[in-house]
């Protein structure tokens, strides 16, 4: 697998993220270990996760997986970049959420010790927190990077205004900044591409795509009801709003010869500002299958038949929307 490097970074990862987000409460924790087992054989490099995954809030269980499977030794915590995330509620407490500088320093070292590690190498803000100042908690992940326990400091859900106004003041702290940012993107949810990917590209983001099968609509979620297997309600009802797009969808994935999952996570893959999609398998079955994605390529034909089930929304802005 040909690794590659996480925005403007010399960090190197794997072209597929591994999420951990069904670890637990989905996946029990013995094939929650073997799927990341399995993934490093696999070349997989990349594993995320949220200080929020798992059952009971607070616990953080998804990370507390991984903290006994990194236990476990034999070169595992040096053979990965591990990247977890900071802002969900984890109490009570009126500062047990956001991204205050108290918040950002307790639930760092909660997620140290659930992980059992001595640091993260990605460490990303869930959501924008619109009452805390871009100063505040850009200087408690500065003394955090400084301390040793982040190396790298990442975003997600965040508007393409507010990577220009963290990079801005980053910049004039002299540091590093934001290197990547975790979004929804797939061809089903472009909106991305009016403001957060054009931002992405100028202050040197990688993009990494969270629900690149659209919640699973993007798999052969008509093929999955014709044959009766259950799915979730969510992806009924996206199915049900978009039932003619997933026909043609499924249709010409057939007459290309390939599974639909694969065409949508290369047609990810294929822009350069994509670093890693987000997988999150629930068995190895499932992990082994998105590796097969890595070899599909299409003509331009193709792509634009692609295009033209799922257009996105017109370009960038503001050409996307005025003259």
């Amino acid at each position: 697998m040909d690794h590659v490097c996480l925005g403007r970074t010399g960090l190197r990862v794997s072209p597929l993220c591994l999420g951990t987000m069904n670890f637990g409460p989905l996946t029990p924790e013995t094939d929650s270990h073997a799927i990341m087992d399995e993934a490093l054989e696999l070349g997989i490099n990349f594993f995320d996760t949220a200080d929020v995954y798992g059952w009971k809030k607070g616990e953080g269980w998804t990370e507390q997986i991984i903290g006994r499977w990194l236990a476990q030794g034999s070169g595992r915590r040096e053979r990965i970049v591990l990247a977890t995330k900071v802002y969900g509620s984890m109490g009570t407490g009126p500062n047990d959420r956001g991204l205050s500088a108290y918040h950002i320093r307790r639930a760092c070292e909660d997620s140290l010790r659930r992980m059992q590690t001595d640091h993260i190498d990605l460490y990303q803000m869930h959501h924008i927190d619109r009452r805390t100042p871009v100063d505040e908690f850009l200087q408690a992940m500065e003394q955090l990077t400084r301390e040793g326990k982040i190396l790298y400091l990442g975003s997600s859900n965040f508007p393409a205004w507010q990577i220009a106004r963290t990079q801005m003041a980053a910049g004039q702290r002299n540091f590093l900044g934001l290197v990547s940012e975790q979004c929804l993107y797939n061809l089903a949810d472009r909106t991305v591409e009016l403001e957060v990917l054009p931002a992405a590209r100028a202050f040197g983001l990688g993009i990494m795509p969270w629900s690149p099968l659209s919640g699973g609509l993007l798999a052969g979620a008509l093929e999955k009801e014709t044959s009766g297997r259950r799915g979730s309600d969510v992806v009924k009802k996206k199915l049900e709003a978009k039932r003619d797009s997933v026909e043609r969808w499924e249709t010409l994935c057939g007459e290309l010869g390939q599974p639909p999952e694969r065409i949508a996570l290369a047609w990810l893959l294929k822009n350069p500002l994509v670093t890693a999609p987000i997988m999150g398998p629930r068995t190895i079955e499932q992990l082994r299958d998105c590796l097969n994605v890595l070899p599909v390529t299409l003509d331009d034909d193709a792509w634009k038949k692609v295009e033209e089930i799922w257009p996105g929304p017109g370009g960038e802005a503001p050409e996307a929307y005025s003259w």
